[in-house]
């Protein structure tokens, strides 16, 4: 079968509930797009809103308060929301990867696989039936004399040498004590928590998560996704064939690409899109397929959304490419296109920045296009 990369894009959009948007709630949204980034929490929210026909702004925090949604470090060893029951698939493939034996993590963490394993028991012990805060967990861990040295990296805001424990079904965050982070066990915050499940078990049921939103998509951009290709070749190629007919393999202007077979006949009869769509920091529209992804991103514009410090600048989005950038600037949303790119009508701009107003719970801004 062959489509076009604007067919691609206009049924992204589709699944992403980006066009039409959802009446679901935000945690269906979330499992949709296979969990949102939480490094910065009113985007994670802002993600799931701006997806929503009408906002509800009680439900991600609704989500979390249930236990529904799980915060917790996973795909590319950044923060993201998940889908309680749905979590242990995508971190039983990112801990396939194994990145806590590999020469160059032990030297930049200082931390062998063995005392990962130490740090691993006694960070479970610690929080056995109980939720702590950084520095009450680091304090019980660091009472181990084996894993003291690890201590004033325990306490750094970063949190890369825990990563390795959530991905092994340890640790995940709890409820915030205002500012403070806390963590707890996912089996004892998240109902019927199963642990996590073999990775041949796990994986194709994350690959098939995957490529229902940012498909068609190839075994490399979902390894880039979940690992900046981390994930072994070898069985990242056996889990794609463990789909079998459950997927198919597509043309896209020459280049080949699975999508799900129940998706293929939507996708050949969908029709390109002329949308436009204001998407917030570190939204998934990006972050699935990548910022490198020529076919959402133009390579000469990347650097204007993916900055400094890992920032992903808020993003507008017209007919399933990055066309531009915005920000709000006092009391106005100024709209930054790219250079050659034609601007949208203001019709489009002004009911995109009302739809923001109404999911961020402010007045109506003014619009500025530079």
């Amino acid at each position: 079968m062959t489509i076009t990369w604007d067919q691609v894009r206009a049924w992204r959009l589709r699944r992403q509930f980006l066009e039409p948007r959802t009446d679901a709630d935000g945690a269906a949204v979330v499992s949709r797009l296979c969990g949102v980034q939480a490094q910065v929490k009113s985007s994670a929210a802002l993600t799931a809103l701006l997806r929503q026909a009408e906002p509800r702004p009680e439900d991600i925090e609704g989500g979390l308060a249930d236990r529904v949604l799980l915060k917790t470090w996973a795909m590319r060893g950044t923060l993201h929301l998940l889908k309680g029951d749905e979590a242990g698939d995508f971190l039983s493939v990112i801990a396939s990867a194994r990145t806590w034996h590999s020469p160059p993590w032990q030297r930049e963490f200082g931390a062998t696989p063995a005392e990962v394993e130490a740090l691993v028991d006694a960070v479970s012990a610690a929080l056995e039936g109980r939720v702590l805060t950084r520095d009450e967990l680091v304090t019980a861990v660091a009472a181990d004399r084996g894993l003291a040295k690890m201590e004033a990296q325990l306490r750094s805001g970063w949190g890369a040498i825990l990563k390795p424990l959530p991905w092994q079904g340890t640790l995940c965050h709890g409820p915030s004590q205002g500012a403070k982070v806390t963590f707890a066990r996912p089996g004892d915050l998240v109902p019927g928590w199963r642990g996590l499940p073999e990775p041949e078990e796990a994986a194709p049921r994350a690959i098939a998560a995957y490529l229902g939103a940012y498909g068609p998509a190839t075994p490399d951009a979902f390894n880039a996704w979940l690992m900046r290709g981390a994930l072994r070749k070898t069985p990242l190629r056996g889990w794609f064939a463990a789909l079998g007919d459950r997927v198919t393999e597509v043309d896209v202007e020459g280049q080949e690409a699975y999508v799900l077979a129940e998706h293929a006949d939507e996708l050949a009869g969908v029709e390109p899109s002329g949308s436009v769509r204001l998407l917030g920091a570190f939204d998934q529209y990006v972050l699935g397929p990548g910022t490198n992804d020529p076919q959402v991103l133009a390579p000469e514009h990347r650097a204007k959304v993916s900055r400094a410090a890992g920032w992903i600048a808020p993003i507008v989005v017209v007919g399933g490419r990055i066309k531009g950038v915005w920000e709000q600037v006092d009391d106005a949303v100024v709209v930054s296109m790219f250079p050659g790119a034609r601007k949208p009508a203001m019709g489009a701009l002004r009911a995109e920045v009302e739809h923001l107003a109404r999911a961020r719970g402010t007045r109506v801004p003014e619009v500025r296009v530079s």
